[in-house]
């Protein structure tokens, strides 16, 4: 059955015109704790599966309109609802922040706010985030019900691992060898996936000649990414990253051991998902200027499982 619901304006409209009385003096606070308290008493009668309970608090033609825009209106069907909800995920939980309660006189308020839904058990649940707006009237008996819920999907901000992931193609082993050294680097997500960390390893004639850890974040503050190397030298830099189209620029200042400062612009383009370039320009320590330089570096390949036996 195809039912196109009444918009908030719309309702709120006609309920004012029905409902609507003046708010005392002083009486804002006394609706707010009684919507509160009807707000608790739906929490419990959701977290004890009572579908039929959770109907009656709703007016006799109260609608629920869910995040993807699905209408359920009437005490029957909003209690079939709720019963099929029940036998599907039976032991659901409900929490809920009210964020904000609008009286618009004595007998009509908007609340506003979040609702989380857990179903599952413990080790194996899955938690469902609801922004919602609630339409209330108050009835003659002093019960505040609900005339018009709509639910949307919370938008959660990406997370500091969200925001990396147009680095993620770094995850793996790298190598590079030149005529003068040879390269190792290592990057793996750190234990809670908010960093990539990265090991440099560089040897000359075949002995360990450096070491250096790197550590990629997410600054929410600049809206960029950045990094921080430390070498086993003592010095130690940080990158302020920026993605151009090609691939990306990294402004590196540093300090060395010996106290003085280095600067340098790091350009790192990749090229597939096995090859990426480097190339380090303005380079300066202290007060000289250094050469650039111009690095490929190739993804290791796996080692064959014959040379591992």
């Amino acid at each position: 059955m195809c039912r196109r619901s009444l918009n908030v304006g719309f309702v709120l409209a006609l309920l004012a015109a029905t409902f609507w009385l003046p708010l005392a003096r002083g009486q804002e606070d006394t609706v707010e704790k009684e919507i509160r308290s009807g707000e608790e008493q739906f929490v419990k009668a959701f977290d004890g599966g009572k579908a039929a309970e959770l109907a009656a608090m709703f007016m006799p033609r109260g609608e629920l309109i869910d995040e993807e825009g699905n209408i359920t209106q009437g005490t029957q069907e909003l209690a079939a609802l709720f019963t099929k909800f029940f036998e599907k995920y039976p032991g659901a939980k409900l929490a809920l922040d009210i964020e904000s309660i609008r009286p618009l006189g004595s007998n009509l308020a908007i609340e506003e706010g979040t609702r989380w839904i857990t179903v599952g058990k413990e080790d194996d649940s899955v938690q469902a985030q609801l922004r919602y707006t609630a339409v209330r009237v108050r009835t003659q008996d002093g019960r505040w019900l609900i005339a018009s819920i709509r639910e949307s999907a919370e938008e959660l901000p990406p997370t500091p691992h969200d925001q990396l992931q147009p680095l993620a193609w770094l995850i793996g082993e790298w190598v590079n060898e030149g005529s003068d050294a040879a390269v190792k680097i290592t990057y793996r997500w750190s234990e809670d996936t908010n960093f990539i960390l990265g090991d440099y390893e560089i040897t000359v004639a075949g002995k360990p000649a450096m070491k250096s850890s790197h550590r990629i974040g997410w600054d929410p503050l600049a809206g960029k990414v950045r990094s921080w190397l430390f070498d086993g030298d003592g010095g130690f830099s940080e990158g302020h990253w920026t993605e151009v189209e090609e691939g990306w620029v990294i402004k590196s200042t540093s300090i060395n051991p010996d106290g003085t400062t280095g600067n340098a612009t790091l350009t790192v383009i990749p090229d597939g998902n096995d090859k990426f370039s480097m190339k380090g320009t303005e380079r300066i320590v202290g007060f000289f200027r250094e050469p650039d330089f111009d690095l490929t570096i190739v993804r290791k390949p796996p080692v064959a499982a014959a040379a591992l036996q």
